[in-house]
């Protein structure tokens, strides 16, 4: 979270992580199509077979505090193994975390892989896994691709991919189904912490 008082506005960073192709940047493409209200440009960094890309909106009926707007950046990372550096500095700051899993069952191991490997990054960043656990970062994850032929059922993914028994959303991103529920889940906890985090610096 980044308060600009010039601007009264309050920045958040929500990043959409996972292996690759499994639907992060048809979620954020989706969302940038879709959304009415004021939006930045789309900025796309093309990678070699994925791209990251990301872009701002202001949604106008969200107020943490009198007089300041929220504004949300929405991030995708690459999911290619050899993207870890840049999944890593995508990940710094991050106010909240859409985890998109795919659902075919032979992604099954690409899905595990990169979860394990968020919670590495963000202990690079002194954001240790128990915390995140306890809720220090707001996590909601997406089951896309459910309209595919040999997909692993919500029972599985659940237990196999959400460990800590996240707030999940299944999905079809490609047609926007679950797009938006997704968003919104994760956009009210990211808010949610940060009245908590207020209420605690207040108290001290």
């Amino acid at each position: 979270m980044m308060i600009e008082s010039g601007k009264k506005e309050i920045k958040f960073k929500i990043v959409y992580y996972g292996p690759g192709l499994s639907g992060k940047t048809t979620n954020i493409v989706y969302i940038y199509s879709k959304f009415p209200g004021l939006k930045g440009n789309l900025v796309t960094i093309d990678t070699k077979g994925e791209r990251t890309l990301f872009f701002d909106f202001l949604p106008i009926e969200i107020e943490i505090i009198g007089g300041y707007k929220t504004r949300f950046y929405l991030y995708t990372v690459p999911g290619q193994v050899f993207y870890r550096t840049t999944r890593r500095l995508v990940l710094k700051n991050a106010d909240g975390i859409v985890y998109v899993a795919d659902s075919q069952r032979k992604r099954l191991k690409d899905n595990i892989d990169i979860h394990q490997e968020m919670y590495k990054h963000l202990e690079y960043y002194g954001v240790q896994q128990k915390s995140v656990k306890e809720g220090s970062l707001p996590v909601v994850m997406q089951y896309n691709k459910r309209d595919l032929p040999d997909i692993l059922t919500i029972e599985e993914l659940e237990q196999q991919v959400n460990w800590y028994h996240f707030p999940y959303y299944p999905a079809i991103a490609v047609k926007g189904v679950g797009v938006f529920k997704t968003l919104e889940a994760i956009i009210k906890l990211v808010v949610k912490r940060s009245f908590e985090k207020a209420k605690t610096l207040q108290s001290k």
